[in-house]
């Protein structure tokens, strides 16, 4: 077998000839486009536009091809992605952090996006009917405006059932209208009360749109007369604490909406979610204390899971907004849209019970108590992290 000579072949250890480039860095000679002993790269930003822009959409292509490599079996193959993760397979696929908030960030977009989609796409003024109802003289008049008004809003109501998120502001308005009724209600019979007994009409009631209202020592709540004090918190915090909760008051009320509350609840959701995911991944490593894996690896896993439940829930978001496009009304295309939709939707829950069983090995019983367990766990982790985001949310307004 002829002798290998080193120099020639380009290998590291070798002496290289005195035509070899060398590191403008450290010196070192160059064996590729970076220094094996510094990591510089042999290209700077100092050369012709034109390559730099060659470099540009070459990287931006090869994220696209992996995110296409990586997005068909996160949404069809459970646990594939992690176990390639594991077996060493990572370069092909996108990185699990990166995934998961790409992944969360777009649907964050489309759950907002449908919120607005489906303000705009009704015919229905939520913040209108109140406005009639305060001008009604008569309870007749106010019965027949909050019947009409609420049966707008349940229609309304099964046209955005599907959609995540899509009930919560209908549903908040019905119970308004009602109160708001019922005010009306109650002010009109002591206006007749005080006239028949010959007295001077009450004051009519002051409607001040959305607010903060709950009691305090059985006193309505108050920012600066009668404030919530917590006693293990500092003095300064609790005046912090109820001026940001006065000041939230009066931006609800100034837009009579609660869009404002809306968008700052969405904006603190996905800091949300990533601190809850360490924990997620803390209760698969107790679940599976026995397998002996590295936490790090169970949060691979937590990454794919919520990665995958960001992308189904987009999905769904789409199908719904084709429906609505394509098949508004009752027909063959409208139900094939809604087969799709409610199969997406369940899709969810087997495609986790069925990671979880490829990606721990263990059996059908033992895999399904530990989903029951673990789904529920992570059910009350979750409240509590959503009752933190509204709170967080509601003091940023």
């Amino acid at each position: 077998m002829p002798a290998v000579n080193p120099s020639a072949a380009g290998l590291p250890g070798a002496a290289p000839p005195a035509s070899t480039r060398r590191c403008e860095n450290c010196g070192a000679p160059l064996y590729g486009e970076h220094c094996h002993v510094c990591g510089q790269p042999t290209k700077g930003l100092v050369r012709r536009f034109s390559s730099v822009l060659g470099d540009f959409f070459d990287t931006v292509l090869n994220i696209d091809s992996r995110v296409l490599r990586t997005i068909g079996p996160l949404l069809a193959k459970p646990g594939f992605l992690s176990l390639e993760y594991f077996a060493g397979r990572r370069v092909r696929y996108v990185t699990p952090m990166r995934l998961f908030l790409f992944l969360s960030l777009l649907a964050f977009f489309a759950i907002q996006g449908s919120i607005e989609f489906n303000e705009q796409s009704q015919l229905v003024r939520i913040d209108a009917e109140p406005d009639d109802i305060d001008g009604a003289s008569t309870p007749e008049q106010v019965t027949k405006l909050t019947d009409q008004a609420l049966r707008e809003l349940d229609k309304a109501r099964k046209e955005v059932a599907q959609v995540p998120a899509g009930t919560v502001g209908i549903d908040i308005a019905r119970e308004a209208l009602r109160d708001r009724a019922t005010q009306r209600i109650a002010y009109l019979k002591s206006v007749e009360a005080a006239r028949s007994a010959g007295k001077p009409p009450p004051e009519a009631p002051r409607q001040s749109g959305k607010n903060i209202d709950f009691p305090v020592n059985g006193k309505p709540w108050d920012p600066k007369s009668n404030p919530v004090t917590f006693a293990w918190l500092p003095a300064p915090l609790n005046t912090l604490l109820n001026r940001r909760m006065g000041h939230a008051r009066d931006v609800l009320k100034a837009s009579n909406s609660e869009k404002p509350w809306v968008d700052a609840l969405f904006n603190v959701l996905p800091q949300t979610l990533i601190v809850l995911m360490p924990l997620f991944a803390l209760m698969l490593k107790l679940a599976y204390w026995f397998k002996r894996r590295l936490y790090m690896e169970h949060l691979i896993v937590a990454l794919h899971s919520h990665g995958f439940i960001s992308l189904a829930l987009t999905l769904v978001i789409a199908l719904y907004w084709l429906q609505a496009w394509l098949a508004p009304t009752p027909g063959f295309l409208n139900g094939v849209f809604g087969w799709a939709i409610g199969l997406a939707a369940g899709w969810i829950p087997a495609y986790l019970l069925l990671m979880q069983k490829r990606v721990y090995g263990q059996g059908w019983p033992m895999t399904l108590v530990k989903y029951c367990v673990l789904g529920l766990c992570y059910t009350v982790l979750l409240s509590f992290g959503l009752l933190g985001a509204i709170l967080v949310g509601l003091l940023t307004l």
